[in-house]
């Protein structure tokens, strides 16, 4: 058969968070989409959150028995309420084995290593969940363990693709099995390494999941299903009055995704780009709303476009010995930045000093700091916003700077960026 007839459709974890919400999917996928198609999801909502604060709980010698009983009870509720067969029950009681053989060991590897073990068995127990509610419901769906596909390194918690085995694996363990009528459930956000260990491919990476599998198939079309009907000119949770775009090119996707924009993951553009397949965003709310679709189309014109991404830092780097900051300084400061995998997403340098604006993730900030002070005199912003603004117009950039700080900006010909912060409110003194 033609394989590039495949389509492969991503649901994220606000598209599976209960059983009302399954039971939409199984909708959607009964009445919407063509066999054969290769279905990636999710852990379930906030599933990753409470797994991650049992990661915590364990790694730190603390009681992990209230963080598992409520994901235990959370995916038994869910799976009773859609009334599986009892394999199903089954395959669910043994993935909560493997995070209890992990507690039952006191830890002795890198937190990064337990963190892609315990985490990655939420969108195991969604997609085992889903697999199994599209079976009762009449489909021929089939669980694929994504484990067997994608291979990954061992840098845990970020690890990266081996597009080769990858692509192997598709074309001798996935293509074969592919036929009309058919379709694979499987799981983002994660991967297997050479020793057969689990991985993670960074927070939120279930996206770039479905463009691993849209390239290496190749697919005829990759769709995200999101709780907005498609991508829009500002995160409608924060701004008002904000617009649907219809068409996006791969390049303004890929600008919007760098700098914070979150309704799709940065790494899922460039794969799909470089084979020329469409993606589709559209809403597992509304899904007879139109979407965005995102191609290699040229020449639109587009309206400005506001991307905020908050929980920035600022940080300036100067010499200790009042030197100029030259190339041999700069080669030191990106070798630290680079070191701990921190996101740069500005950058001035002066005679005397460079500084950086970057997303703080977890304890990777205050690794990099410590680095830096040992060569540097190092201030630091906390507690900022970056706001991008795409297409820009001078009463655009006017609204965006009300009631803010701005501490860093950058012009170009169709974009600016402004690191900014509140403005604090001034109380009189009481009398």
């Amino acid at each position: 058969m033609n394989f590039e007839a495949v389509q492969v459709h991503k649901f994220g974890g606000a598209s599976v968070k209960d059983a009302i919400s399954i039971e939409n999917i199984g909708s959607i996928v009964k009445n919407r989409l063509p066999s054969p198609s290769l279905i990636v999801v999710s852990a379930l909502g906030k599933t990753t959150n409470l797994l991650e604060k049992l990661v915590n709980a364990y790694y730190n010698a603390e009681d992990t028995t209230e963080h598992f009983s409520l994901f235990k009870d959370q995916h038994i509720s869910i799976a009773t309420e859609l009334q599986l067969h009892q394999d199903a029950l089954d395959d669910l009681n043994e993935l909560f084995v493997t995070i209890e053989w992990v507690l039952e060991e006191e830890p002795i590897d890198q937190y990064a290593y337990y963190y892609d073990q315990i985490v990655s068995v939420g969108e195991l127990l969604s997609s085992t969940i889903l697999a199994a509610y599209l079976v009762k419901i009449g489909l021929n769906a089939e669980f694929l363990d994504v484990r067997d596909i994608v291979m990954t390194d061992d840098t845990y918690m970020e690890a990266k693709v081996n597009w080769d085995k990858t692509q192997n694996n598709i074309e001798t363990k996935l293509l074969p099995k592919i036929s009309d009528g058919k379709l694979f459930v499987t799981q983002g956000f994660i991967g297997s390494t050479s020793e057969n260990n689990t991985s993670t491919l960074g927070r939120e990476g279930s996206d770039f999941t479905g463009a691993i599998f849209a390239y290496c198939l190749p697919a005829e079309s990759l769709t995200i299903w999101k709780n907005v009907n498609g991508v829009m000119t500002g995160d409608p949770s924060v701004f008002d009055n904000v617009n649907l775009i219809e068409r996006l090119s791969f390049m303004e996707a890929i600008e919007m995704t760098y700098y914070g924009a979150k309704v799709i993951h940065p790494k899922t553009i460039k794969p799909l780009q470089n084979k020329s397949i469409p993606l589709h965003v559209k809403s597992f709310i509304n899904p007879d709303a139109q979407g965005t679709v995102i191609s290699n189309v040229q020449s639109l014109i587009y309206p400005p476009i506001i991307v905020l991404d908050q929980n920035q830092a600022l940080i300036h780097i100067s010499s200790k010995d009042f030197s100029f900051v030259a190339e041999s300084h700069l080669t030191k400061i990106f070798s630290v930045v680079a070191k701990h995998r921190v996101k740069v997403n500005l950058m001035r340098n002066t005679a005397i000093s460079f500084s950086i604006c970057v997303t703080k993730q977890m304890d990777k900030l205050e690794n990099l700091l410590v680095d830096l002070e040992e060569d540097f005199n190092v201030l630091v912003d906390n507690d900022l916003e970056l706001i991008t603004i795409r297409h820009y117009t001078d009463l655009v950039i006017e609204e965006m700077k009300k009631n803010k700080i701005v501490l860093f900006e950058e012009k170009l010909s169709n974009m600016i960026q402004l690191v900014v912060k509140e403005v604090p409110l001034m109380k009189r003194k009481s009398d």
